[in-house]
């Protein structure tokens, strides 16, 4: 997996760095095959931004993109929204897709 983290404008320290790089290493345990992940931190007119772009081979990529006043609120907001997002597909992906009544066998006792 490629991981980039970018900012710009935004001094990013080495807990935040590791914040970051720590959440990126659990988006693994939903078995998704996430081929890269870049992050985006730039300083914005009221706060900063966040954007993690997140590259799944046979499927779209997943964008999210978070703003608030601070910081550290606002990568937490963004790896929430992630995680949440990489759930779904996870549980879309693996989850049995739902048939008819029709597609009920009955058993003979």
């Amino acid at each position: 997996m490629n991981v980039q983290v970018q900012s710009k404008d935004v001094t990013l320290h080495a807990n935040t760095k590791a914040h970051i790089q720590n959440a990126i290493d659990s988006f693994t345990k939903y078995s998704l095959d996430i081929t890269s992940v870049n992050v985006r931190v730039k300083a914005e007119k009221k706060g900063v931004s966040i954007e993690f772009d997140i590259h799944i081979a046979h499927a779209e990529p997943v964008v999210i993109s978070q703003s608030d006043e601070n910081l550290d609120t606002a990568i937490d907001l963004g790896i929430e929204r992630t995680t949440k997002a990489l759930r779904r597909l996870h549980d879309k992906i693996v989850a049995p897709s739902k048939g008819s009544i029709k597609d009920l066998e009955t058993l003979d006792s």
